[in-house]
Parts: C-alpha cells; sequence; structure tokens
C-alpha cells in the first residue's frame, strides 16, 4: 500500500522533514486556510503541492474538501456551494491529485471527550466516554430531547459525574466536543452550537441520507469525468450525538451509498477506527467485501467499554484484527495489478497516534503527534513487508 502521512500545512509542527523520515511518501493534506466552501484556486492548489514535492513527497490525498453545512442541510447557500465543491475537484484533477477523502459529518466531525487520556505506558491517548458526553449534553448544553436519548442509568452517572466536576474541568470538556478539532470548518461556543443544533431540528436520518444521495448525484459524475476518486469517511462516533442524524455508521449504511450512485468514482474511506467503534461492524470483512470501492484506508484500532465508550488503543491492538485488515487490502491490491489497474495501491496513513516520548507535552495537533503515528506506520509496515513475504 501506498505510504502516507496527514499534514496539517506550513503550521503543523510535524514538519514534511518528519513525514520523510518516518518512512511515509505521500502527504494527505487540505487548502485548510480556504476550507468554509469557497473555490480552491489552481494557484494555491499549485503551492502547497510544490511545497510537498520540495520535501521529496508526493501529495497523495487530500483530506478534505469540506462539504459546507449549508449542502447538508440544503439550505441558505447550498447550489452555490454545490457548484464550488466541483470546480474544486476539477482544480485539484488538473494538478494531478484525484483521491479526496470527505464526510458528511453534521456540524460536529470526529469528536472525543478527552484529549489526553492517560495510558498504561504513561503517553496519553483519544477517548470517548459516553457518560461524560451525556454529563454535556444533558446537564450543561441542556439540549432541548436530550434525556430522551440517553438511558436512565446513563443520566444516573452523568449527573454523578457532573456534579464531581469542577469549572475548569467542564469548560475542558466543552471545548473537547464543540470548540475544537483539527482542520474543522469553524468552531463554537455554547449559544452558537444551540443555534447550529436548531437548523437540524426538523432534518431526519432518512432526509439526511438524501441530501448526501443528492450531492453524490451531483458531484460523482463531475469527479469520474476528471478522474477523481472521492471517498467518504465514516461519523466518528459511528453513533448519534446531540440528536443529530449518523448514516455512515456501519456496512448497511457504506452499500447504501455505492449503490446511490454507482461509479469507480464512489468510494470509501476504510477507516478501522471510526468503523470498529460500532460493535456490528466486521472490519476485515467490510476490507474484503467493499474492497472495490476502497480508495483510502485510515489504519487504528479502538478498545471498545459495554457501555458505548472507548479508547483509541494501539495500531495492533484493540478490538481490530489489523494483520486480517491489511491481508483483505493487500489481496484487493493484487486482484487489480493484475487487472491491468494503473492505479492499483491504497493509499494508508497511521491514524491518531498516541503521544509518547518527546511529544509528552509538546503542542501537537491531538491524534496527531509524530512519534506516536511514527510507531504507527513501523508497525503496519511490519505486517505488510510480512504479508507481501508470504505471498511471494
Amino acid at each position: 500500500m501506498k505510504q502516507t502521512w496527514r499534514w496539517f500545512g506550513p503550521d503543523d509542527s510535524v514538519l514534511l522533514s518528519h513525514v520523510r523520515q518516518a518512512g511515509a511518501t505521500g502527504v494527505v493534506t487540505a487548502l485548510h486556510h480556504l476550507n468554509d466552501g469557497r473555490i480552491w484556486p489552481a494557484e494555491e492548489i499549485a503551492t502547497r503541492k510544490a511545497l510537498v514535492e520540495e520535501a521529496g513527497l508526493t501529495w497523495s490525498v487530500v483530506e478534505s474538501v469540506i462539504v459546507h453545512e449549508d449542502v447538508k442541510t440544503r439550505t441558505g447557500r447550498y447550489r452555490e456551494l454545490i457548484d464550488n465543491y466541483k470546480a474544486s475537484i476539477r482544480n485539484l484533477s488538473k494538478a494531478g491529485i484525484r483521491t479526496i477523502c470527505y464526510n458528511f459529518m453534521a456540524i460536529t466531525d470526529w469528536t472525543r471527550t478527552d484529549l489526553d487520556y492517560p495510558m498504561w505506558h504513561g503517553g496519553t491517548a483519544l477517548r470517548f466516554d459516553i457518560v461524560d458526553f451525556c454529563a454535556y449534553d444533558v446537564l450543561v448544553l441542556k439540549r432541548e430531547g436530550a434525556e430522551a436519548d440517553h438511558p436512565a442509568e446513563r443520566i444516573a452517572a452523568a449527573r454523578t459525574r457532573h456534579a464531581a466536576m469542577s469549572e475548569s474541568a467542564v469548560a475542558k470538556l466543552e471545548a473537547n466536543l464543540i470548540g475544537w478539532v483539527p482542520a474543522r470548518e469553524f468552531v463554537h461556543d455554547r449559544e452558537g452550537f444551540r443555534r447550529v443544533l436548531d437548523v437540524y431540528r426538523d432534518v431526519t436520518p432518512e432526509g439526511f441520507r438524501e441530501n448526501l444521495f443528492t450531492l453524490l448525484r451531483e458531484i460523482i459524475p463531475v469527479a469520474e469525468e476528471a478522474g477523481v476518486k472521492m471517498a467518504i469517511h465514516p461519523d466518528d462516533p459511528p453513533f448519534p450525538l446531540f440528536g443529530l442524524p449518523r448514516i455512515v455508521k456501519d456496512a448497511d449504511d457504506a452499500a447504501a451509498i455505492l449503490a446511490a450512485c454507482p461509479s469507480p468514482s464512489n468510494g470509501l474511506t476504510l477507516c478501522t477506527g471510526s468503523y470498529g467503534a460500532n460493535p456490528r461492524n466486521d472490519l476485515p470483512e467490510m476490507a474484503r467485501r467493499f474492497g472495490p470501492q476502497i480508495h483510502f484506508a485510515h489504519l487504528r484500532n479502538v478498545t471498545k467499554e459495554p457501555d458505548g465508550s472507548f479508547h483509541e488503543a494501539e495500531h495492533l491492538e484493540g478490538d481490530t484484527d489489523m494483520v486480517a485488515v491489511v491481508d483483505a487490502l493487500l489481496a484487493e491490491e493484487k486482484r487489480r495489478k493484475a487487472a491491468g489497474t494503473e492505479d492499483w495501491e491504497i493509499p494508508m496513513r497511521p491514524d491518531h497516534g498516541h503521544a509518547i516520548v518527546d511529544d509528552i507535552g509538546k503542542k501537537v495537533n491531538p491524534g496527531y503527534s509524530c512519534i506516536g503515528r511514527l510507531k504507527g506506520l513501523a508497525e503496519l509496515r511490519g505486517i505488510m513487508r510480512t504479508l507481501e513475504t508470504l505471498r511471494s
């Protein structure tokens, strides 16, 4: 597989020289400073591409051209924004960048309650605690209808948890949930978040799904004409939050998305962490089933708890059989190569590494520390090399 690395641009504390030292050859990045629905100009794309290539690397995947909230809800400027999206696809293709990872998560993007959860080895990980989330949703945000979305025993535990929280702990939890995520289109304060939630008040899962399918019927023909592969990222976590619809949470959702607009350009990002947080998902089976439509892979692992909480595990630990997933992806690459497919390699990246060693205490994008991802990539590379040797 093509070994890649997410890079947040010139302001990233992890340098492109570090990416090369980690052993990656491809970069996954985006024009984050322009990610508000406007067209990505050819000149800006060329500038970013030149930075990557000057470091001896290749811009392999765009992550992401963000789908604006107006497009998700089909309100406001959605028509103009869809046209802008098509133009960005065309401009990226002209620059030779032909894989776009994107998501269709309402408002929140990926969500965690704890960005520095202590691990047994002394480093930290990302964690989603369902009781902490309930405490915020019901007792801090006081979202209308929130109590109906949580079982009574969880609300009781949340009340106990919230009573023990200091003001600073509540503020930190709120910042983690609604105030910050790398490359998010915008951030919210509490009142602003309530207002944007209100936009979704009458949006049902069925209606939200149809909004996605309608978007795909518009942009996939453009992507196919331009030779671009669109790879939708699953919801993270893969279950409803804040009463918002989640429509990319399991294998059935993935199959429905592919069927809604059949095309070589309509495909998936196989994120083993996001899909893996849903107990219903069998990741090796999904890798085998959807192999031809997998255009990009995020390889990470999670350890789930019975109540729905989870934390990000070591790449080769956790609940997903990573060896079996990689084996299935390598088998798909072999099939593509035998069929004469020119772009037979599947780009992958190690996702959400732990903060360990010298990265502890440094200012880094949580989940995107250098050494934790370097360790994960080395482990994944070892799996790939071993399986490739056994096949030869």
